[in-house]
């Protein structure tokens, strides 16, 4: 059994009262040690010869000093505990009102009422730091159990078709054919590249994600992403081109890192083109900062959606899915992060749906 401890408020009250009882047990001892010595020497002083009339004054002086002292610290203790009362309450009843809610976060529940402490600085601070751990936290619970139910989701369906496909070969309604383990391969490397998305979007959130850095010019990163990416464009009928100024455009950064994130933007920009689209790669540098840009003429995004686009698994428009599995939902993630790695930052600008999307990332320039 855990011995009940003493409360704060009990423990500050005692402190007072000690402080206080000393201060007034030491006035008290260093006024009898030092009060009638020094009057003696006054009463001699004054030309008070007579023993009679120095033990009449010094007795005199003795009674009304100890009452004076008495009540004078009798009122002082009285001042002095009512004082820490005050102070002791308004100091433990906000830190026992945020150890209450602590215990109500500890069970798991986010929408707890912090009180705001005014009374001082520091408990002010306390209280707002603890509110906003608490909404962090309801944050956190929320995206886990998103990033659960869409793992889920997004499990379910290479998962339902080798199923069914193993299932149909086992009772000879699936015929045995190199199309259909083609399918069944598919779905497994479906499953390895989310699995693989899921890897490094957990390293990059722990910020555990190894940079191999030098000094390169983005204009051949955008090049490289450019003349990987071509392909994919061409098979589906997008045109993908490249545009960059004249002058060299230096950054400290890792190139293949660099290179996944073009890559990751160039699959997200050709998932949401029409065929006969058209995709931009555009370089560009200014005094501070160096600019990628991934434009397209594709689908689009609503306003109100620009940032969390970029939110793990997230999907502009929740009733359509990559049914070729082309994409994990985690690429624009990992892509924000790695670049965020570099001192740099990404974002999504688009008049809306219908009206194409751009994609800009912005690292610092080196010399």
């Amino acid at each position: 059994m855990t011995p009940r401890r003493p409360t704060l408020a009990s423990r500050l009250m005692l402190a007072q009262v000690l402080v206080v009882g000393t201060g007034a047990v030491t006035l008290v001892i260093a006024a009898l040690l030092v009060a009638p010595g020094l009057f003696h020497e006054h009463l001699v002083d004054a030309g008070i010869d007579s023993a009679e009339a120095q033990l009449h004054a010094e007795e005199a002086f003795a009674s009304s000093f100890g009452i004076s002292v008495a009540v004078a610290a009798g009122a002082a203790l009285i001042c002095a505990g009512l004082v820490s009362w005050f102070f002791v309450r308004r100091v433990s009843g906000p830190v026992e009102e945020l150890a209450k809610s602590a215990e109500v976060v500890a069970a798991g529940r986010y929408d707890v009422d912090v009180p705001d402490a005014t009374f001082s600085r520091e408990l002010h601070q306390l209280s707002e730091s603890f509110t906003h751990l608490a909404q962090r936290l309801s944050d956190a619970e929320s995206t886990r159990s998103r990033l659960l139910a869409n793992l889920a989701h997004e499990l379910r369906t290479p998962l339902a078709t080798l199923e069914a496909y193993i299932d149909g070969m086992e009772d000879d309604v699936v015929p045995d054919t190199a199309a259909n383990w083609t399918t069944m391969r598919d779905q497994v490397d479906r499953l390895r590249r989310l699995a693989r998305d899921l890897r490094e979007s957990a390293a990059a959130e722990e910020h555990a994600i190894d940079l191999d850095l030098e000094r390169i010019d983005a204009r051949t990163v955008a090049r490289a992403a450019v003349a990987g990416a071509a392909p994919r464009f061409h098979a589906k009928g997008v045109t993908l081109d490249r545009d960059e100024q004249d002058t060299e455009c230096w950054i400290v950064a890792d190139s293949v890192r660099l290179q996944q994130v073009l890559a990751n933007l160039l699959d997200n920009a050709l998932r949401h083109t029409r065929v006969s689209g058209r995709v931009r790669v555009l370089t560009r540098m200014d005094a501070a900062h160096v600019r990628i840009e991934v434009e397209d003429d594709g689908e689009g995004v609503p306003p109100e959606q620009l940032d969390r686009i970029f939110d793990r698994f997230y999907r502009v428009d929740a009733s359509r899915h990559n049914v070729d599995g082309s994409g994990s939902g985690l690429g624009l993630t990992i892509a924000r992060a790695i670049v965020a790695e570099h001192g740099g930052s990404v974002d999504a600008a688009s008049d809306g749906s219908g009206k194409g999307a751009t994609f800009t990332v912005v690292l610092p320039r080196s010399g």
